[in-house]
């Protein structure tokens, strides 16, 4: 193993799954997941574009609440190959949720 990279990044970068996953349904939990982060990430550039256009603030809110819910996908893939362990993915996802529904109350609430 290189120097430097620990065990849990070097079975993550071999794609093995953690060990709570089951191995017949890896391949279908893998696809979901990259199918969110592709999605996520699409309708985040879509804001990231708005808000490019438009500058204005709550165009700014909604695109971080559509930020952080592609870093909630990088979570959950992190979390199925080891590198999160369950517990700070709970954490980090309802963190995360809170995050999107603030930052979204805040800019309907923002909004003239």
């Amino acid at each position: 193993m290189p120097v430097g990279v620990t065990e849990s990044v070097a079975h993550a970068l071999a794609l093995v799954p953690a060990e709570w996953v089951d191995r017949q349904y890896a391949a279908f939990l893998f696809a979901g997941i990259l199918l969110a982060g592709v999605g996520t990430l699409v309708v985040f550039l879509l804001g990231v574009a708005a808000y490019a256009r438009r500058r204005a603030f709550h165009y700014l809110l909604i695109t971080l609440a559509l930020g952080a819910l592609v870093v909630r996908t990088g979570v959950g893939l992190a979390t199925v190959y080891g590198l999160v362990p369950m517990t700070i993915h709970h954490l980090l996802g309802h963190a995360l949720d809170f995050l999107v529904a603030a930052l979204v109350l805040y800019a309907v609430y923002s909004t003239r």
